[in-house]
């Protein structure tokens, strides 16, 4: 275990809470008043039951972060509630949940190289790429008088999430979408 003070904790860090559980850090925010004392909050998730809690720290506290491996897998398919990886070299498959995965399920792709986070030989995390290309399947057609720029509509993608893209994009159109926040970000270059 390596202590961190609360100020360096990012999102996507596993600490060791002090009550002996794992917990997955979903967001960190540090407030720095004019006066008073600053302060991190952290909103993080308990991995063993997936419950959620959001905790205030001085930024000078101490927290053990956990020591977790970073390893690259490949995704293979999803087998009921589980989603099942491969690792490229020696081809051992992981089962992970579908909890662990959570709102980012709908942009994992077959074949796409996924980063999870190992402690004690058992997954605790993952981390997807930070862009995926999608394929538009529906929009609405623009409307005549619409200004070309600034100016938003929505879109399906080909996973079912629902997108905000630009007036210029239309059904079949393949685009790059951020998957932390499934923001449009530019059309395909291929």
């Amino acid at each position: 275990m390596a202590v961190e003070i609360a100020s360096n904790i990012r999102r996507g860090n596993i600490i060791e809470h002090t009550d002996g559980q794992l917990y997955s850090v979903l967001k960190a925010e540090s407030f720095r008043p004019g006066k008073g004392t600053p302060t991190t909050t952290i909103e993080m998730r308990r991995i063993s039951d997936g419950i959620k809690i959001v905790n205030t720290y001085k930024t000078t506290d101490k927290l053990e972060k956990a020591f977790v491996e970073d390893v690259d897998y490949t995704y293979l398919y999803l087998d009921g509630e589980n989603y099942v990886f491969m690792h490229p070299e020696n081809f051992e498959q992981l089962h992970v949940p579908g909890s662990m995965i959570g709102d980012a399920a709908p942009y994992l792709q077959e074949n796409m190289t996924v980063t999870l986070q190992i402690f004690n030989g058992a997954p605790v995390s993952a981390t997807l790429p930070q862009r995926i290309t999608a394929t538009i399947m529906e929009t609405e057609p623009v409307v005549k008088g619409q200004t070309a720029s600034g100016s938003y509509k929505p879109a399906i993608l080909d996973n079912g999430v629902r997108v905000m893209v630009p007036t210029f994009i239309d059904a079949g159109t393949r685009i790059v979408v951020n998957t932390e926040d499934g923001t449009y970000l530019e059309r395909a270059k291929d």
